[in-house]
């Protein structure tokens, strides 16, 4: 039986859980792929902390290299874009296959990285930097490789998805929900990765590379988080058919590709609306399969193990059969050279104004509207309890630089009490 030396590089939540899926996993691993799976090294800055896994003598150093010298594969999980960048390009040029799961990494450098791998003909995957233990890279690399891919809707921050549940569910507002979550350990101690929407920005530069065959970053994205939403807003949303997720979205528009992160209105009978608390949830639809729906924790210790090492067995598989490179880190296939502005996508929005009660005010608003050919779908108004007044509008699809005009214009009303949101809806 082939064997296969394992150097990981970073013993923290992850790299912990790795460990002791290989060890604990490695007789079964080996039954069912033909590949024993030695863990050669484990190396870490801090070689004292009591990690709850009991490693073989002599595995634990606090030397990268020598995870390196010692392994035939690599697993990456120190995090970051500086050091983690240098151990990733030392492994590749020393000839030596990587598993990572960093996200923002791969965002950013991901270019470069492949075009390491690809010139030392060795391989890097990376499951696990996006959604977690949810299987959505191979999915798209392998399983739907035969389609054109035409969008793909994904809830992919458990920090997020869990504060905009209990604010939902508990009509709680946000900043009680986002202390209770850095409590429980779902939101870091400064948790703007993933309330500003960037965490998911990552994840959605990386699935865009796949479906469309090139590495987009995120500097033509736009980017939104939840900090600013209300429970008004939630509330009304599922007044009207809707629940309110933060949303990577990555469309096929005629030939263009339109990539956002923001919160969105999605029909609460679509399966994505249902997905709860800390899991993730991603939609692909592709021309010949229709709608997919892969779902399950996107975050954790044992869950992001699980992707990690699955990766290692690829890995491991694709040496064994000196098939090394058998799947390219995206496949070129079909080429979207163009992003389209987000000014320039088209899209029913919502919008809510906080006016004061008097008449004529909806006439002014719905000119405002109407000058920018912006049509309206449905128009709430509450009953009014005092001097100023709540007014909900969904709009019909409308071309985003008109949407924002027409918000700059209806700030300036003198009626205007407050500042008007704006929100996406996608109709999935």
């Amino acid at each position: 039986m082939k064997e296969l030396k394992v150097g990981v590089v970073g013993f923290g939540t992850v790299g912990a859980g790795v460990v002791e899926n290989l060890l604990r996993n490695r007789e079964v691993i080996a039954k069912r792929t033909g590949v024993m799976l030695t863990l050669t090294c484990v190396a870490d800055l801090d070689t004292t902390t009591d990690r709850g896994v009991a490693l073989p003598e002599g595995i634990l150093c606090n030397d990268a290299a020598e995870a390196i010298r010692r392994s035939d594969i690599i697993v990456e999980l120190v995090g970051g874009t500086t050091f983690a960048k240098k151990l990733i390009l030392d492994a590749l040029n020393a000839g030596k296959s990587v598993v990572t799961a960093n996200k923002a990494l791969l965002a950013l450098h991901g270019e470069e990285l492949f075009a390491a791998a690809e010139k030392n003909n060795v391989d890097l995957y990376y499951e696990a930097s996006v959604a977690g233990g949810i299987p959505i890279i191979k999915a798209l690399r392998e399983g739907l490789a035969a389609n054109r891919i035409n969008r793909i809707f994904g809830i992919m921050n458990g920090t997020c998805n869990y504060i905009l549940t209990r604010m939902e569910r508990e009509g709680v507002n946000f900043d009680e929900v986002l202390a209770d979550a850095q409590r429980l350990g779902y939101a870091e101690a400064n948790p703007s990765l993933d309330i500003d929407g960037f965490d998911t920005a990552h994840k959605t530069a990386i699935l865009a590379s796949l479906a469309y065959g090139r590495w987009f970053g995120i500097e033509n994205m736009t980017i939104e988080g939840i900090r600013d939403l209300e429970l008004e807003d939630l509330n009304y949303a599922l007044e009207l058919g809707y629940r309110i997720k933060l949303l990577g979205v990555i469309k096929n528009v005629n030939g263009a590709v339109e990539m956002s992160v923001r919160p969105t209105l999605i029909p609460q009978e679509a399966l994505l609306a249902g997905i709860m608390d800390v899991f993730n949830g991603v939609m692909v639809e592709g021309d010949f399969v229709g709608q997919t729906l892969f779902y399950g924790r996107g975050a954790g210790r044992q869950a992001t193990a699980s992707a990690v090492v699955a990766d290692i067995v690829d890995v491991a598989l694709n040496y064994n059969s000196g098939a090394t490179r058998r799947i390219p880190a995206f496949r070129q296939g079909e080429q979207f050279e163009s992003v389209t502005p987000q000014n320039e996508c088209t899209s029913r929005y919502y919008l809510r104004l906080i006016v004061e009660d008097c008449p004529g005010v909806i006439a002014s608003i719905t000119k405002i509207l109407a000058d920018r050919e912006i049509s309206i779908s449905s128009l709430i108004q509450h009953e009014n309890q005092g001097e100023n007044v709540s007014l909900v509008i969904l709009t019909h699809p409308a071309m985003e630089k008109e949407i924002r005009s027409a918000m700059d214009e209806l700030s300036k009303l003198s009626v205007n009490r407050s500042t008007a949101k704006m929100l996406r809806i996608e109709e999935l």
